[in-house]
């Protein structure tokens, strides 16, 4: 089985692709065998359908919090959601987020998944600085095609695995300085040097998760990289390894919300 960390973006192009990093869990550690990226969804879909077998950490929330489902009195059972979610254009999803922020005071305008402040990630619902709710809505649908399994909400292909990550978790339970920026301008060597910092961490298993991770071959790329990219997919990739050491104790995740989902490795 591939293991798979997935930076994912909801408009993959040749300057901001998806990046997946790709390993192995041996003796203790976890192996980067190196990264795949892809310049459109639909390339990222057909790798998905054309692995046979997989657990694909994915930096993309895979639901919205519950209070935000039933102000709009939308399914609660998580497949009907999600099939519910598909009928929704981007625009009507965005529009349908900014309804609830509107007709709640301030301090209060965004639901939060169960998950979402334990793991420090933003409320899933966001539209935009992150877009994570758009990133929901182009992202499970293609899980759903490859017959994805998402442990504890979805019975799917029970060889293809998703778990939803979150790279900014690992990162800052390492360090709390900003380690990447799309804009070449703000690349600065601050944002290297903890880039360094994290992937020296990770080398060491100086994380709450304890896996090392052997990536010699590559670390000069995942520094180099100053979007972070390449860095977040090893990250989510580490989350992936640490899940399957507990593959037989349902991928480490806990009683969870199952309308709501949960990041792999929260809480430990």
């Amino acid at each position: 089985m591939i293991l798979a960390g997935v930076d994912f973006t909801s408009a993959p192009s040749r300057r901001k692709p998806v990046v997946v990093a790709t390993g192995e869990v041996r003796a203790e550690c976890l192996h980067l065998t190196g990264f795949k990226t892809f310049i459109t969804l639909a390339q990222f879909a057909d790798w998905l359908q054309a692995e046979p077998a997989w657990l694909a950490a994915c930096d993309l929330p895979f639901s919205l919090p519950r209070a935000l489902i039933e102000w709009h009195d939308w399914p609660l059972s998580y497949p009907d959601l999600i099939q519910h979610l598909q009928q929704l254009s981007r625009d009507q999803l965005r529009a349908a987020c900014k309804a609830y922020c509107d007709a709640h005071p301030p301090g209060q305008k965004f639901a939060h998944r169960q998950t979402d402040r334990p793991a420090g990630s933003s409320p899933s619902m966001k539209w935009i600085n992150p877009p994570v709710a758009i990133m929901l809505h182009a992202g499970v649908p293609i899980l759903l095609q490859a017959n994805a399994t998402l442990p504890g909400m979805l019975h799917g292909h029970p060889q293809r695995i998703a778990l939803e990550a979150y790279p900014g978790m690992v990162a800052r339970s390492i360090t709390t300085a900003s380690y990447k920026n799309d804009q070449k301008q703000k690349q600065t060597e601050a944002r290297l040097q903890a880039r360094i910092q994290i992937l020296q961490a990770l080398q060491r298993g100086e994380t709450r998760w304890y896996l090392k991770v052997d990536c010699d071959v590559f670390a000069e790329q995942i520094i180099q990289d100053g979007s972070g990219d390449h860095l977040d997919a090893l990250l989510c990739l580490l989350l992936a390894g640490w899940a399957w050491q507990r593959r037989d104790h349902n991928w480490g995740l806990p009683a969870f919300d199952a309308l709501e989902g949960w990041i792999a490795g929260c809480d430990v």
